[in-house]
């Protein structure tokens, strides 16, 4: 079972949300705990106003790891966070960590950074690069071998029901369940010469140094789509999702391998299913009563066409499988100097969460188009669904994850289930300000919800 913590984060006051008052927190319990041992309690200012029954006090349970206070900057964050699990990835393991909160809470601020230059203020997944850099620096270095350890970059963001490569020109892409059950996330369909049609995989970038990422990220996420949300006019509306596996240039020449025989494939596969059914329809014919019955004029030697056809899909098949279980073994004998390959960090930012209850505001009345209210009901229902893939994943009773409940979770399931064995983190973005004390307390039930489902689980 993975093990899930859950943390808070309150970021500053603004200057210009003074006059609205701030809310009242305390954060009681022992953060040493094994387990979720931490309780937030948060009160409405009573400055100016009269609150509402929305306003009342409200105290979680011990559900969460730990609280990082406004004036704690972004390497506090990493340190606790982060840095404990970079041994893991060094393993071979998959870690994840989400960052949760209503719009203009300090989200993208955590998990990616403003700020690209000054260390302290990196973003968990910059501040994790750099350290995963120089760890496979020294690795570089003991190990004599062709092939040097690298960081594998993609970032594409989740919008409605596809997926934009945001290093590829924001590429919409699709996501599908294939027969293996595997989701994957394919781009546009290429048709090349000699009828080869390649389906693109989402792009990933090989950066040799922290440098090549920092550049690569900084230009991805320039490309991420941002729209009018309850809070303010240019808020997120997208998740971002950030994934950095260790790799070799070895590792993805073969899975460039994989990539080109599929491409071979296709029109072989293509044209084989058309001779099937060319040849069916000539095989029968149509009564006058409207029944189809054997076509006594049929050639039946034709079916020669079938089994051609056929026999040549099988060799091409044959070659699909052989790419692909030489990649397993260039990942095995990577393996064998090394087992930090393929260990991986998934960041994803996620967009924010929209509170509509509660009195309106003048932030809160921007006006948005029925393309942003849709976008903002199909963000709603993704976080749902990462909560409920999150509590059930905590169930040791619960056999069925409903991965299949948002095209967010859909993807995120492979990331899920190899990081069965490692630790991951959800950590919530809350603001201070009075008028944000609804969307702060809905933000903190649904850290409470997963701290003591976890616990439970745990």
């Amino acid at each position: 079972m993975t093990t899930f913590k859950v943390w808070a984060r309150w970021r500053p006051l603004k200057s210009a949300e003074s006059h609205n008052g701030e809310i009242t927190r305390t954060s009681d319990g022992d953060h040493t705990l094994q387990r979720h041992g931490i309780s937030i309690s948060i009160a409405a200012s009573t400055r100016n106003k009269v609150l509402s029954s929305r306003e009342r006090s409200w105290k979680s349970g011990l559900s969460f790891d730990g609280v990082i206070e406004p004036d704690e900057k972004n390497n506090v964050a990493y340190n606790r966070l982060v840095a404990p699990i970079i041994s893991d990835v060094l393993q071979g393991k998959c870690c994840n960590f989400f960052a949760y909160g209503h719009s203009g809470s300090g989200k993208t601020h955590t998990m990616i950074g403003y700020d690209f230059e000054n260390g302290d203020e990196f973003g968990l997944c910059l501040a994790a690069a750099n350290r995963l850099a120089t760890a496979l620096g020294e690795i570089n270095g003991e190990i004599t071998v062709a092939s040097k350890f690298g960081i594998g970059l993609q970032v594409y963001e989740m919008r409605n029901n596809s997926a934009f490569d945001l290093l590829n020109n924001q590429n919409e892409c699709f996501v599908r369940e294939g027969a293996d059950r595997r989701v994957h996330i394919r781009g546009e369909t290429e048709i090349l010469e000699d009828g080869k049609v390649r389906v693109r995989p989402i792009t990933t970038r090989a950066c040799w140094s922290f440098e090549e990422v920092q550049r690569q990220l900084r230009e991805a996420l320039k490309q991420r789509e941002t729209a009018t949300s309850t809070i303010h006019d240019q808020s997120s509306r997208t998740h971002a999702i950030i994934e950095m596996e260790i790799i070799t240039s070895d590792l993805l020449r073969a899975r460039d391998s994989v990539v080109e025989r599929q491409s071979e494939l296709v029109p072989v596969g293509k044209y084989a299913t058309d001779v099937y059914i060319e040849e069916q329809l000539l095989a029968v014919v149509q009564t006058e009563d409207g029944k189809y019955v054997p076509n006594p004029d049929y050639d039946v030697t034709r079916q020669q066409r079938v089994h051609d056809a056929e026999t040549k899909k099988a060799e091409f098949e044959t070659r699909v499988k052989e790419a692909e279980e030489y990649e397993s073994e260039v990942f095995a004998s990577i393996a064998q100097l090394h087992q930090c390959i393929g260990g991986r960090l998934v960041f994803v930012d996620l967009a924010g969460a929209e509170f509509l209850s509660g009195p309106a505001t003048s932030r809160s009345m921007l006006k948005q188009t029925p393309q942003e209210k849709q976008q903002g009901r199909q963000i709603n229902t993704d976080l749902l669904a990462l909560k409920e893939v999150i509590r059930a994943r905590s169930n040791t009773s619960q056999s069925r994850i409903p991965y299949r409940s948002s095209p967010l979770t859909m993807v995120l399931r492979h990331h899920f289930e190899a990081s069965a064995d490692s630790q991951s983190s959800i950590i919530v973005t809350v603001s201070p300000e009075a008028d944000q004390y609804a969307a702060t307390m809905n933000t903190l039930k649904y850290a409470d919800l997963i701290g003591l489902a976890n616990n439970r689980g745990g």
